[in-house]
């Protein structure tokens, strides 16, 4: 089994965790390899084990860090590889254990003791453009701050809602308690099979979130003569020119998390109550 480490790179805590996971693996006679932006910040792994992060080539990446730090991984590789997510953020949704039981879920993992949880992702068709996959939300948001962007969207081909807005989320579950949440949208349990819009500071009150089956096609109509932004998990950012459409629907691809237990709910709540 080879085992890929990522680490935030600004927490001391959390390199000198990732050094300590590396050292037991090699000692263990695992196959190991270090992003090299890791190493970078703390150079005490073997050269010989480092590598960029999109060239990791593994069964499983231990990823110690926040929810950017996951979202960093799944930005950066090219296959679905399952990750097991040390939570050394701030809140740590994505997060499966906390970084004293490191090393207990690694001895699961080496027994077989874990399963995978699948999550989706939504995949942005823009003209010619090479848009990676989202696996919390897809934003469209005003090129100028201050200023609305029109947007039309249409679900299967029917008009779903013409707005005035800063933007539009467009969510997975996963991505619900993210933007989408501070948003006013609603939370949705990440084992549901949907999408979510959710308008960002409508002109008009009657602009509310909406949740379609993952199976829709969501073409966007982007109206205003403004430039816009377009961000992907708040990793991908890129301007798009004024008077083009969007297309968003949901991927192949899914993105894979270590799990030990099918219960959601008590972590799930118990960092909401934590963040709200």
């Amino acid at each position: 089994m080879k085992f890929g480490i990522v680490a935030r790179r600004d927490r001391e805590e959390a390199l000198k965790l990732a050094y300590r996971v590396y050292d037991f693996l090699k000692v263990s006679n695992y196959e190991v390899y270090v992003d090299e932006e890791a190493c970078a910040h703390f150079p005490h792994f073997s050269s010989e084990d480092v590598l960029p992060l999109k060239e990791m080539d593994v069964d499983m990446i231990i990823a110690i860090g926040g929810d950017g730090t996951v979202l960093r991984v799944e930005h950066s590789t090219s296959k679905d590889i399952p990750i097991l997510a040390v939570n050394m953020g701030t809140l740590g949704f994505l997060a499966e254990i906390e970084p004293a039981e490191t090393f207990f879920a690694i001895s699961r993992i080496l027994g077989g003791d874990y399963f995978i949880d699948e999550r989706m992702k939504i995949r942005v068709f823009v003209e010619d453009l090479s848009i990676p996959d989202a696996l919390n939300d897809v934003v469209i948001l005003t090129g100028i701050p201050g200023k609305v962007t029109h947007l039309k969207y249409y679900i299967d081909g029917e008009l779903a809602e013409d707005i005035r807005a800063d933007g539009l989320i467009i969510s997975t579950p996963t991505g619900s308690t993210a933007y989408a949440l501070s948003a006013g949208g609603p939370l949705v349990d990440p084992r549901l099979h949907a999408i979510l819009l959710v308008p960002l500071a409508p002109v008009a009150l009657t602009a509310r979130p909406l949740v379609v089956p993952d199976y829709s096609s969501i073409d966007i109509e982007v109206l205003t003569e403004r430039e816009i932004v377009l961000t992907v998990d708040g990793q991908f950012y890129t301007q798009l020119p004024s008077n083009l459409k969007i297309r968003v629907e949901k991927s192949p691809r899914k993105t894979k998390f270590v799990r030990f237990s099918q219960r959601i709910y008590p972590k799930y709540t118990l960092r909401i109550k934590k963040k709200f």
